[in-house]
Formats: structure tokens, C-alpha cells, sequence
């Protein structure tokens, strides 16, 4: 079972202490959420993130609202705040509904200790479904041709290891369960920009003594194109029911580089992930960010303190699109806790998933 370094979310008495990756890479920082208002500021400035780490906070943040108030008022404000933070990962919506459902029905007076009960049992299961989701990704893993000489060469694209979720992640589940089995794996991480998740991919190999090298997004390409990356493997924040995927804005490039370059392009993700009411990539919503991620940068002085500065000359103007849509026409795979299953057989097992 994977044990995470430092707990990315745990409850403490009546309120939830998180670890703080607008801090990383830089500072390893905790910080204490004690009301509803502390849980959606934290899942909007990014200072939890990941799908599925998101769903786990906001229904910590439902405790945290009902430990205040138990009326159907304070529990409808709390669903609403919540639901507003983050509109593309589908599990954050996923995690309330079912929040709401356990609550609801429920009289006023038991709501507290119920909802404190429910939310530590989705970190529970969130954990559970990241091992399972590692050991079949390394089932795939064990299957891929390797080139003599050199460990196992896997790509991903943001962060989607133990910091996006309450266990060892999703994309790099299987990384982490190869590492366990024995076998030599290597890492090439993309920064990510704006935000440069990459470097929390890179902070936790790190941690994790499992090699890796950092590359630019634009880098992508070409190393696929040379065939140096063996498989490619993401995460996602939502899922559409014929398989387009939404995941960090910069995967639908590498997926297209796969493709031409004839490398496996694998989604991992729990199935809470898959929206029953997005038949199409065309129904998932793209969260717009503000501009002055893109215009600045974050980065560490000479003293180890993070520091912002301005990247763009004045007036310069921006987009800053957080996700892009990948059709499942270039996906090879999608790597559940219930298994892997290909596009052709996608309807069907979402079935069976109820």
C-alpha cells in the first residue's frame, strides 16, 4: 500500500490541514481550513489541485460548513461556494452530489458527525482507487517493448501523482508500482506552463528516488518523434462519455505527437471521473484563468523565497485556458480502478460501472 510522504489532506478536530502546493516547489508549507470560506479559497488558488484531490477537499469543505450550521440553508450555500470553484473536474461536483445525497435526507441535528464521516470516507476510497489504478497500470507498463540499455521511458503532463489525490495519484500510480516492482523507470516531465506543475511531477520523483528529466512542453515532440518515450500517460479532470478527455491545457499536443510517433497515449483516472451527462468533449466546460498567470512567472531568489515576476513587456495581453479536450480517437486506453478499457469497449463498461 502506498503511504503518502506528507498527507495532502487530513482532518485535525473540526477542521482540515492541508499541504499548501502554491508553496511547492519551493517550501514544503501546511495550512489549517476551519470554514467553508477557507475551503473554497484553497481549491480556487490552486492550493489543493488535482481531480480527484479536489473532489476529497470539497467534501472536507462541506464538513467544515455543516460543523457550522446544520439547516438547509447553510448546506445549500456551502454545495453552491463549493460547486463555483473549479468548473472543469468533474470529481469535485461527483464529491458533492454524493455529499449531498448523504446529507440531505437526514435531520438537522446528525448532519455534523455524518458529514465528517462521509468526507473521511471518500478520502478513504480515493486512496484505495489510486492503488488499484497503479496496479494495472503496471500491467501495461510490464507489456511495453523496451529498447536495450535503458530503463522504461514514461512522458506524462502536469501533475497527476500523490500531490493531485489522497494516494500515489493517477498518471503516476503505475510508476510508482513499477518502482515497487523493480523495474528501472524514467520520467520525462513537462513543465506545464503557466502554472508549471511539472515541477511538482519532478519534486515528488524526486522524493521518490525515481529518475526523471524535466523538459520544456514544446520538447515533447521531438522526443517522441525520436522515439526516446515509450508511453505517454495522463491524468484528466473529466471525462466525456465517448471518451474525449479534458486534462491540463497542453495534452491534446503531446497526444496528437504520440499518435504520429506510434507511442501508447494512456489516460489514467477513477471512474468518478467520467460525466454521465457530457456525451462529447464539445459538453465540457474549459476553465478560463486570469491572464497574469501567463504575463508572469513564479519562481525562488537567491535567498529560497518565492518570488513573482513579469514575463511580458506592458500592455501585453493574454488567454490563459487551463484545460484542452484530447478526442479519444488518439487515446489508447483509459486506466480505471476496475481496469483498462479501450474506447471500443467504453460504453459498456460505463454501464456495468452503474
Amino acid at each position: 500500500m502506498f503511504v503518502q510522504p506528507v498527507p495532502t489532506l487530513r482532518r485535525d478536530g473540526e477542521s482540515v490541514v492541508i499541504l499548501d502546493q502554491t508553496a511547492l516547489p519551493w517550501r514544503s508549507v501546511e495550512r489549517r481550513l476551519t470554514t467553508l470560506e477557507d475551503a473554497t479559497e484553497a481549491i480556487a488558488a490552486m492550493r489543493v489541485r488535482g481531480a480527484p484531490l479536489i473532489g476529497v477537499a470539497a467534501a472536507h469543505g462541506v464538513a467544515l460548513a455543516v460543523t457550522a450550521a446544520t439547516d438547509d440553508a447553510a448546506l445549500d450555500r456551502a454545495l453552491a461556494a463549493l460547486r463555483a470553484t473549479r468548473p472543469t473536474a468533474v470529481n469535485l461536483a461527483w464529491a458533492l452530489a454524493r455529499m449531498e445525497a448523504r446529507l440531505r435526507p437526514l435531520p438537522a441535528r446528525t448532519r455534523r458527525e455524518a458529514a465528517w464521516a462521509e468526507a473521511a470516507a471518500i478520502l478513504d476510497e480515493d486512496a484505495a482507487t489510486c492503488e488499484a489504478i497503479g496496479a494495472h497500470g503496471l500491467d501495461l507498463l510490464r507489456a511495453l517493448p523496451v529498447r536495450a540499455g535503458r530503463p522504461l521511458r514514461v512522458m506524462t503532463h502536469c501533475n497527476a501523482g500523490w500531490l493531485a489525490t489522497a494516494g500515489a495519484g493517477t498518471a503516476l500510480a503505475p510508476v510508482y508500482a513499477a518502482k515497487a516492482a523493480g523495474i528501472a523507470v524514467e520520467v520525462h516531465v513537462s513543465e506545464t506552463r503557466p502554472r508549471n506543475q511539472g515541477l511538482l511531477t519532478a519534486w515528488e520523483l524526486a522524493a521518490a528516488g525515481i529518475e526523471h528529466i524535466l523538459i520544456a512542453d514544446n520538447a515533447a515532440g521531438l522526443l517522441l518523434a525520436r522515439g526516446e518515450v515509450d508511453a505517454v500517460i495522463v491524468g484528466a479532470d473529466r471525462i466525456a462519455t465517448n471518451g474525449d478527455t479534458a486534462n491540463k491545457v497542453g495534452t491534446y499536443l503531446k497526444a496528437l505527437a504520440a499518435r504520429e510517433s506510434g507511442t501508447p497515449f494512456h489516460v489514467a483516472a477513477p471512474v468518478s471521473t467520467f460525466d454521465a451527462h457530457a456525451a462529447s468533449g464539445e459538453a465540457i466546460p474549459i476553465e478560463e484563468r486570469t491572464s497574469e498567470e501567463v504575463l508572469s512567472v513564479t519562481g525562488c531568489n537567491g535567498d529560497g523565497k518565492p518570488q513573482r515576476l513579469r514575463l511580458a513587456p506592458a500592455g501585453a495581453r493574454a488567454v490563459n485556458p487551463a484545460f484542452d479536450v484530447t478526442p479519444a480517437a488518439l487515446i489508447a486506453g483509459f486506466i480505471t480502478e476496475r481496469g483498462v478499457v479501450t474506447v471500443a469497449c467504453l460504453g459498456e463498461f460505463l454501464r456495468s460501472a452503474g
